[in-house]
């Protein structure tokens, strides 16, 4: 893009800063937070991650939509951020497994990129003061009401109290059966009897439910608000609790019963959470969640496991977190970030119960942390 050209996007800082770029994708605005993701690859599972609702990404990497747009990265049906800030504009896609650009696919969806911004400035303002609240704008013609932009900005209320799940949950249950991509056969599905796991879709990625089918789970998925009650009539031999986004405290209201009446009603049921399922089981042991400043989005973050001590390779997506100093006795820290020693995993010392905060089903290691999955199997063989 020339340097003379009209600017035809705005993103609008709720303090009053301004970033002008490129627009991509479809017109219009919209108001979000703002965070930053450190990925060099998996923009599109980033955009379609149920995690990212109510959020606009920025990414640090510059070469976003060079590889195009193929349906089989799909984390969901469509991309749930609310919009994409990157450096360059995306080029015609070079990747034999492309099925069309990434401006085309964002158009179709609703949802607003704008490029020729200056991520590193934009980054480090994030750092700085904490994930902002923005309205993002694209207008071909270039024409902004940059003080409406930024009132629009100030008045989106953030996502403390926000409960998100409900937005991005399944309407019905359903089955799942398709496993983990393979070379040279792609997805299969699973044909051989497994372990009856009931997952609950607080936002659950496609992925994490591959990853439990290809373990050896029999998956039935069940939408948010699904009642201890109605989990139990499935009779299953595992709970899987999902990621998803938002306040972990507010999808507590309604979660937080659900899983505690699970635990009174079957305690010795293995229970394995991800992310908002490992802070909403977290709350229901009675520990507490918090925002962080900018919270962690990139594929590259060290963990360590502290029964173990070995470091993974982690992908994570959070921006709320379980403090450590809340967890009451008998539940136990399991995993630590080693980039600044927040909370990444929890565990009961007499149960099988744990959670995690990092997206093992995301592979970055590839392979370092897909034992969470055998491992929840593993319990289940034991309570059988």
């Amino acid at each position: 893009m020339m340097s003379n050209a009209t600017p035809t996007a705005c993103l609008a800082l709720a303090d009053g800063r301004i970033f002008k770029g490129y627009g991509f994708g479809a017109t219009g605005t919209t108001t979000a937070e703002l965070c930053f993701n450190t990925a060099m690859t998996g923009y599109q599972e980033i955009m379609t991650d149920p995690s990212y609702a109510g959020q606009v990404v920025t990414f640090t990497f510059p070469h976003i939509g060079n590889t195009g747009i193929t349906p089989e990265d799909d984390e969901a049906s469509e991309p749930v951020a609310s919009g994409m800030v990157v450096k360059w504009d995306p080029t015609e896609p070079s990747n034999w497994r492309s099925a069309g650009e990434l401006g085309d696919w964002l158009a179709r969806h609703g949802r607003i990129g704008i490029g020729g911004l200056d991520t590193r400035r934009l980054t480090r303002a994030i750092r700085e003061q904490g994930a902002p609240h923005v309205a993002m704008a694209h207008d071909p013609e270039g024409k902004f009401d940059i003080e409406a932009l930024v009132a629009q900005a100030r008045a989106f209320p953030g996502l403390v109290g926000m409960d998100l799940a409900k937005e991005v949950t399944c309407a019905q249950s359903y089955r799942w059966d398709e496993m983990r991509w393979a070379w040279p056969e792609g997805y299969t599905r699973r044909t051989t009897p497994g372990h009856k796991v009931v997952a609950v879709d607080f936002g659950a990625k496609r992925n994490i439910l591959r990853c439990l089918a290809s373990a050896g789970c029999d998956v039935t998925v069940l939408p948010a608000t699904a009642t201890a009650e109605e989990i139990l009539a499935h009779e299953p031999a595992g709970l899987f609790l999902s990621n998803g986004p938002g306040d972990p405290a507010a999808t507590g209201e309604y979660a937080v019963p659900m899983i505690r009446e699970v635990m009174e009603r079957r305690p010795r049921m293995p229970i394995f959470g991800i992310c908002l399922g490992h802070q909403l089981l977290a709350l229901s042991l009675g520990a507490q969640t918090q925002k962080m400043g900018h919270g962690h989005h990139g594929a590259n973050h060290p963990v360590k496991e502290h029964a173990t001590g070995k470091v993974e390779i982690t992908s994570m997506n959070h921006g709320f977190t379980v403090n450590t100093q809340t967890l009451p006795a008998g539940v136990e820290e399991s995993h630590v970030s080693l980039f600044d020693g927040s909370n990444c995993g929890i565990r009961m010392t007499d149960r099988p119960v744990w959670g995690v905060q990092h997206h093992p089903e995301a592979s970055p290691g590839p392979q370092d942390s897909f034992y969470l999955f055998e491992r929840f199997v593993e319990a289940m063989d034991r309570a059988a």
